[in-house]
């Protein structure tokens, strides 16, 4: 038996160790708050990786116009937001059919800060395992992390992530003076990401 979009969203509310958390589909909207959470989590998360000029100074006008640009335009993408009263606090970007091999690539998952280990990233990558079902069944999930983030690491572990292969990190808009040195990041994939769902 199917279950409903609705449903699932259910389930997963009642999973939430934070009262009054509510999961959507972000909009073109809801462009400068995304950028604002992703910002925060890669200073927080990505230095030493990044440039401190590239973070400190120029991240906030990139990822605004990224974000800006990927919301406006969402043909083969999804974007999940949590909001708890009233603010953004967690997001998760999907890009279908991304690899012919893995599938779907989960390209940001972020939680704000205060609020990490309270099964919001839990939900988000529940709910971007559901979008990608009704999008593109049978096709798997993967994403990349830092390799210095031994963090989400652990955490996509725990979830069933199988760690693949390695490589450099891309630097953001292909300017390599946005890094510090050559980063390294590994992929975690799931085959069967219904199992996430």
């Amino acid at each position: 038996m199917a279950t409903s979009a609705s449903d699932t969203n259910s389930r997963v509310n009642a999973l939430s160790r934070v009262t009054g958390l509510r999961f959507r589909t972000a909009g073109a909207d809801d462009a400068a708050a995304v950028a604002e959470l992703h910002g925060d989590s890669w200073r927080r998360h990505y230095r030493g990786a990044y440039a401190d000029a590239f973070l400190d100074d120029e991240s906030a006008e990139y990822l605004g116009a990224m974000w800006a640009k990927r919301l406006a335009a969402r043909e083969g993408t999804h974007t999940t937001v949590a909001e708890y009263d009233g603010k953004l606090v967690g997001l998760s970007h999907l890009m279908i059919g991304a690899d012919p091999k893995f599938g779907a690539l989960v390209d940001n998952l972020h939680v704000r800060a205060p609020l990490k280990r309270q099964g919001i990233g839990t939900q988000l990558l529940a709910l971007t395992a559901q979008a990608l079902q009704q999008a593109s069944p049978g096709s798997g999930l993967y994403l990349w992390v830092l390799e210095q983030n031994t963090a989400a690491q652990g955490f996509y572990e725990a979830r069933g992530g199988i760690r693949g292969d390695r490589k450099d990190v891309p630097p953001p808009g292909g300017e390599a003076r946005r890094l510090n040195g050559t980063p390294a990041c590994f992929r975690y994939y799931w085959p069967d990401p219904s199992l996430l769902a």
